[in-house]
């Protein structure tokens, strides 16, 4: 039964590639097994990119009886005109409807996780959106603070999370602190535990300098704040090593030695999952009283509506969600 309570996904922007990879994700479901879920958004926004079965639901319980024959959408965000590739304020307010709506049934219990669509932050934060992301975003409604929430990218060889993100390069060092760091390793390894099944987990930690600074020839994070850190999450019983060189950390071989790498940067992190794993990658929120996935990529407005956009990785968030959900209830 537990298993028949559906995923929520709200529909990400309008005019981007959401609707068209969630349908194309439902039209795969048997090939990849994956459990029911339900649109979250506009009937028409969906219908304009996607010819297969589409049918309304007045509630998400009914999702998982019309999951078999056709695409559930629960519509929450309709009133307005959609031209996929053309983004605008209707469709980043739609966006937004979407994602508060599927936040609140996930944390009710109606909807067993969350897998939130692609979206435009540059339109959010044109309708006054304050957070640096969707990930923020859920966080804050769940009242998780924003340091103990961790954006987690996974893919089938490599999880990486950035210590910090969405901020400019030249802020990165000043915004590292002990605190931090130690805060995103102990929610790191507690989310590798919960949703992935993890008993040991075992953390990397990527140097901020080039060659980890070079014992402090080229630089003094890795003395200052990244040692310190991973010396009291060993004592506090965490698998945790490093500071190591970034350009020695992700070939083949030294992906064996972790389950999961700490990067010091947006791009340190992002730059080798997305060449390793760019139509599968997930971004998985740890730290949440609910499970949250998303696919690891943009709106790709440039082919909205042109039937070329993978549905990869959102079939890879769809699956994961559905394996944290199960491990979370034990199944």
């Amino acid at each position: 039964m537990a298993r028949a309570v559906p995923l929520a996904i709200p529909m990400g922007d309008p005019a981007g590639i959401g609707p068209e990879i969630i349908a194309k994700s439902w039209a795969v479901r048997n090939l990849h097994s994956l459990p029911p879920f339900a649109l979250i958004g506009d009937v028409a926004a969906v219908a304009q990119v996607w010819t297969g079965p589409i049918e309304r639901v007045e509630s998400l319980d009914a999702a998982s009886t019309v999951f078999d024959r056709a695409l559930p959408v629960l519509s929450v965000a309709e009133g307005g005109a959609v031209t996929p590739g053309t983004p605008d304020t209707h469709g980043a307010r739609a966006a937004l409807r979407a994602l508060e709506h599927g936040i609140d049934l996930t944390r009710s219990g109606v909807a067993r996780g969350l897998v939130t669509g692609p979206v435009s932050k540059a339109q959010l934060y044109g309708i006054g959106f304050n957070q640096p992301g969707q990930t923020e975003f859920v966080a804050e409604r769940c009242g998780i603070a924003a340091d103990a929430a961790v954006m987690m990218l996974a893919g089938p060889s490599l999880r990486v999370v950035p210590i910090t993100a969405h901020v400019p390069l030249a802020e990165v060092s000043s915004l590292l602190s002990i605190e931090l760091i130690v805060a995103k390793g102990r929610a790191t390894a507690m989310g590798l535990m919960q949703d992935f099944g993890l008993v040991a987990p075992r953390l990397a930690f990527a140097g901020f300098n080039p060659h980890a600074g070079e014992s402090g020839t080229i630089g003094r994070e890795e003395i200052d704040l990244l040692q310190p850190a991973i010396a009291q999450l060993r004592a506090e019983g965490i698998d945790a090593t490093g500071p190591f060189a970034a350009d020695t950390l992700f070939h083949a071989t030294a992906r064996t030695g972790y389950d999961a790498v700490l990067c010091c940067y947006h791009d340190q992190a992002l730059v080798p999952i997305k060449t390793l794993h760019f139509d599968e990658g997930v971004n998985i929120t740890l730290g949440l009283p609910i499970v949250r996935t998303s696919p690891d990529h943009g709106t790709a407005f440039d082919i909205a509506g042109q039937d070329r956009a993978h549905p990869g990785a959102m079939i890879a968030a769809i699956a994961m969600a559905g394996q944290a959900a199960d491990r979370r209830i034990g199944i």
